[in-house]
């Protein structure tokens, strides 16, 4: 195949990220043609994809669950916390309150 001074002036360049071709005129560093990248043949596969959004929906009701269990018991918890230290200041007598100044 010979080459003409016009075809010389001519450089294809392939996309490395997506795979165009571009015909660029180095003469003039214009692109004189582009030729999209090919159509991957592979269709997304909905049924996976509604697959893994029905995991992500049980994950987050498990992660639900688990957390207002967590703040049941924290409730519980705190509630023994308070009727123990209830039951320890329960007999002491009260006066007026310390002030950081009464205690020099």
């Amino acid at each position: 195949m010979s080459r003409t001074p016009r075809d010389a002036r001519k450089i294809e360049v392939a996309c490395p990220c997506c795979g165009a071709v571009l015909r660029v005129d180095a003469e003039l560093g214009k692109v004189l043609h582009h030729q999209p990248p090919p159509k991957h043949e592979k269709a997304p596969d909905l049924g996976h994809a509604a697959q893994l959004l029905k995991k992500e929906a049980e994950r987050r009701e498990a992660l639900f669950r688990q957390g207002a269990e967590d703040e049941r018991v924290k409730s519980e918890l705190l509630d023994r916390k308070f009727k123990d230290a209830f039951k320890k200041t329960k007999d002491q007598p009260t006066g007026p309150p310390l002030r950081d100044f009464d205690l020099d």
